[in-house]
């Protein structure tokens, strides 16, 4: 059944067109859908409605006849699903995911993806490009969320990637310790991972010492700011 949102739309559409925005015939595919509240023809939706409204009941359609999957929940814990990497290394694959997303919106597209592989100095065709984010493209959306940019590291790490990838490309020049790790073909990559973390304690650790970093740093801050005063003092005596 269509949402209430399509409905609305759908309904708006019926309304434009029944006063001569548009042919008889796409008003009486629009006002089949409505009644229905059902897509039933793709080529229906094509004629009966606009490009992105069509879009989105294609993709639902192909969600429903389990040619797609339906998207992941934007939110997720990195640290939790991805056990195989360090804080240190998953946030450094935020860094550059938040560096090339220039749109803020949560995702790299094909764009961002086309200057991403520019600027590490291995420019991709077109079709190069959409093979990359097809690779790791789990919810068929055509773009990168973050989940899916760290699956390029899994998936090099554990050397599951050609090497004629693009994707095997992007892990190399990243800068990123875990994608060399994974070029060199460690099969025993996540084992050894394992055992080096110590899984939680490694984990706990690791927060331990970024807290302590962070009371260091402000240690100092407040050592100057009292070297500070000490001399405005001396000097307005």
């Amino acid at each position: 059944m269509a949402s209430e949102e399509l409905a609305q739309k759908l309904q708006r559409r019926l309304q434009l067109e029944e006063s001569g925005a548009a042919a008889e015939g796409e008003a009486e595919a629009v006002k089949g859908a409505v009644a229905a509240g059902e897509v039933e023809e793709r080529s229906c939706l094509t004629a009966s409605a606009g490009a992105e409204l069509s879009a989105k009941l294609c993709r639902r359609q192909d969600i429903n006849e389990g040619a797609a999957q339906p998207r992941r929940a934007a939110v997720f814990n990195p640290y939790t699903e991805f056990k195989e990497f360090s804080r240190r290394q998953i946030k450094d694959m935020e860094r550059m995911f938040r560096l090339y997303d220039s749109g803020r919106d949560g995702y790299i597209d094909l764009m961002e993806l086309k200057l991403m592989m520019e600027k590490l100095g291995a420019p991709q065709t077109h079709l190069g490009l959409k093979n990359m984010i097809k690779e790791v493209d789990e919810d068929f959306d055509g773009k990168l969320s973050f989940r899916e940019f760290l699956l390029i590291f899994h998936k090099a790490a554990a050397g599951e990637l050609e090497e004629d990838s693009g994707l095997l490309t992007l892990a190399k020049l990243s800068e990123i310790d875990v994608s060399i790790e994974g070029v060199k073909g460690a099969k025993n990559f996540f084992e050894a991972k394992a055992q080096a973390l110590s899984s939680a304690s490694k984990f706990e650790a690791e927060i331990k010492a970024e807290q302590d970093e962070r009371k260091r740093e402000e240690e100092e801050r407040k050592h100057r700011r009292a070297v500070f005063r000490e001399l405005k003092s001396a000097f307005t005596q």
